[in-house]
């Protein structure tokens, strides 16, 4: 008999506790039958076309990974770690606004690193890990 997949999020009552309440320390995955590992989506459309402006970059890095999960049959519902890498610490605000605005109350395991992405143009990068 086959167990069923099992997504559980885990906040251990003695660790510190998440920051802003919109993502899990741990996301546990059982029975996973499906995993598809997500290079870093970079603020680029598919001709070349950069937007300018924080906001409009996150929100088509964003889409590049919903493009990605799409092409495996897979949807934001099924993300369970999130990396986040922004150009400077003054975009934390915006990236966090976004996130929310993308991902609702979807919890994911999620880290965001102060680091330049690897074209100065970009000011965001996301990578990202779905299972179901």
């Amino acid at each position: 008999m086959k167990q069923e997949f099992s997504r559980h999020e885990i906040n251990a009552p003695d660790a510190p506790q998440t920051v802003h309440r919109r993502y899990a320390q741990g996301i546990e995955i059982r029975n996973v039958s499906h995993t598809l590992y997500i290079s870093g989506q970079i603020p680029v459309e598919a001709d070349g076309a950069r937007p300018s402006g924080f906001k409009a970059q996150a929100r088509l890095a964003w889409r590049n990974v919903e493009r990605q999960l799409a092409a495996a049959g897979m949807s934001l519902d099924d993300l369970v770690k999130v990396t986040v890498f922004l150009a400077g610490y003054e975009y934390r605000d915006e990236n966090a606004a976004v996130r929310f605005e993308i991902m609702g109350d979807r919890m994911v395991a999620l880290s965001t690193v102060i680091a330049g992405p690897y074209d100065p143009a970009w000011l965001i990068e996301i990578e990202a890990i779905a299972a179901a």
